[in-house]
């Protein structure tokens, strides 16, 4: 292996674990949003009950999209051989079309759009991700 492609790798690897990183932020963010929202409507819930919500919940089911690009992330990360460039770009692709928020689009694109219509923290945690995807392209 050239010296060359070892840096690639090792740039690759930091770019991954930063934007898994900006990913999760993000969906801390989401998840705080949409537990006030639940909250409002049916009362406090405990953090036990909340992961329950998360899993089980129609409410919160939208925000697992971000959680599978993040197990997705890990999984390239954890795999033993060197992650395929076609296979990184296809993350890359589907993390920029995923936060594309859209008043007409699909259910998470929908959700997304009025979450960052209301909460602060989420426009600051879409601008890190979207940030990042921008600088590779």
């Amino acid at each position: 292996m050239t010296s060359n492609t070892l840096l690639q790798r090792i740039h690759q690897h930091q770019y991954l674990r930063d934007l898994r990183n900006k990913l999760l932020r993000l969906h801390q963010v989401l998840l705080a949003t949409e537990r006030i929202t639940y909250e409002q409507v049916r009362g406090r819930v405990s953090s036990g009950e909340l992961l329950q919500l998360v899993l089980e919940h129609e409410q919160f089911a939208w925000l697992r999209r971000i959680s599978e690009l993040v197990v997705q992330i890990d999984e390239m990360l954890e795999a033993d051989e060197p992650i395929a460039l076609n296979a990184v770009q296809a993350l890359l692709d589907d993390a920029r079309l995923l936060i594309t928020p859209s008043e007409l689009g699909t259910v998470f694109a929908r959700k997304y759009y009025n979450a960052l219509q209301r909460e602060p923290d989420v426009v600051l945690a879409h601008a890190e991700v979207s940030g990042l995807l921008t600088s590779n392209k």
